[in-house]
């Protein structure tokens, strides 16, 4: 039996970064040392809770707590009481929303709380943006914060988190979830050998400069027009890029394909992953595109950075700068020894430094610290009524 119980508490945007981090954490913890449940808001109206449901079976519990609206209090109550009713140790949240009602539940409960910042969204409303500042203000008061990269890490001192509580726990991807699925269906290519596939998958908002991506692939497309380009994912900006993309020439070969959960067989047939953002924490997206070898070109923000040195596991143009951005495209699409030298580059690095095991055990060691290793008083807390 494991000796620590946390529970990840997330409300569930989608399925992306922070929802399929909380996978990669439970898929790679040492169920002999931690057993790992879950909590998610449960909203209604059609929101996205793939995360309790490809939840592992074998890591913990899936808890489902209603929440009547976006900022129903009363979600505390009933998260503490699944605290106490099921002798959890650790409150683990993410996102400003799970930070404030886990922060709250865990103090009413009488248990620890670690925080994993995973990004903060901007250009947003009044409302939003006062729940994103408060949750940011919150910070000080959790027992740990683990942020994912270095430029948060760099957040918790502005947001005067004491740095004993600060501990820089670097994002990991699955790869044992990436090489089960590699094994089934990667060796079969759906698309043409006379076809390119230029892909992004992730959210569709304003931070991802998804706009750069269309224009960049329509000057690539008037070149070769065998191209296609498929955008896997949702958000509040679809209905604008759709919009963008039907009044450029190449429209017919722009695919909005929404959310997949066969995202990883489909990133495995893409020839080049572009990623136009202007803010990332480390992208998952970027990680998963290396561990299944698929070249990656992007703009050089920090965090992206941290995982592509340029002409060694990547190519990077400045930010906002469209003509380099293509240039690198066509650098890859054009030269497939180039193209086959960074994806083994990357792979060979995500393997050594970006592992989800990595991460897990790391999580393992955070879990142990903050709990004091005292099992002693932990286990008569436990057998109280």
């Amino acid at each position: 039996m494991a000796n620590i119980r946390v529970l990840q508490f997330i409300t569930p945007s989608g399925f992306y970064g922070a929802e399929r981090w909380v996978l990669a954490l439970a898929n790679n913890v040492n169920p002999d040392a931690v057993a790992c449940d879950l909590a998610v808001s449960d909203e209604g109206h059609g929101q996205d809770l793939s995360v309790a449901r490809y939840f592992p079976e074998n890591a913990g519990a899936v808890y489902k707590i209603e929440m009547k609206n976006r900022f129903d209090v009363f979600v505390i109550h009933r998260l503490s009481q699944i605290i106490r009713k099921h002798k959890i140790d650790i409150v683990h949240t993410h996102g400003y929303k799970s930070d404030i009602i886990g922060l709250i539940a865990a103090r009413r409960t009488g248990i620890r709380c670690i925080s994993t910042p995973h990004g903060y969204s901007g250009n947003v409303g009044w409302k939003l943006a006062a729940f994103i500042r408060l949750g940011t203000l919150i910070l000080k008061f959790f027992d740990a914060v683990a942020p994912l990269s270095g430029e948060l890490l760099q957040d918790m001192e502005k947001f005067s988190v004491p740095k004993e509580k600060v501990r820089l726990i670097i994002n990991g991807v699955d790869l044992k979830e990436i090489d089960a699925s590699k094994a089934e269906s990667f060796a079969v290519k759906a698309t043409p050998e006379s076809t390119k596939k230029i892909g992004y998958i992730g959210q569709l908002i304003p931070r991802k400069g998804l706009p750069d991506l269309l224009e960049v692939y329509n000057a690539l497309h008037s070149n070769d027009s065998s191209l296609q380009l498929e955008m896997i994912g949702d958000g509040r900006q679809r209905a604008e890029l759709e919009s963008i993309a039907q009044k450029l020439p190449c429209r017919e070969s722009i695919s909005f394909l929404g959310f997949r959960p066969d995202r990883l067989e489909r990133l495995a047939d893409f020839d080049l992953f572009v990623l136009t953002s202007s803010l990332e924490g480390i992208p998952r997206c970027i990680m998963e595109a290396m561990a299944v070898k698929v070249p990656v070109v992007a703009y050089d923000i920090p965090g992206v950075d941290q995982l592509i040195t340029h002409g060694v596991t990547g190519l990077l143009a400045p930010l906002g700068d469209k003509e380099a951005l293509e240039a690198c495209c066509r650098k890859v699409l054009d030269n497939p020894e180039i193209a086959k030298e960074l994806a083994e580059n990357a792979r060979d690095m995500i393997e050594q430094k970006y592992s989800a095991h990595r991460m897990a055990e790391q999580y393992q060691l955070l879990y142990q610290e903050v709990l004091g290793m005292n099992f002693s008083k932990k286990s008569e807390r436990k057998g109280a009524v």
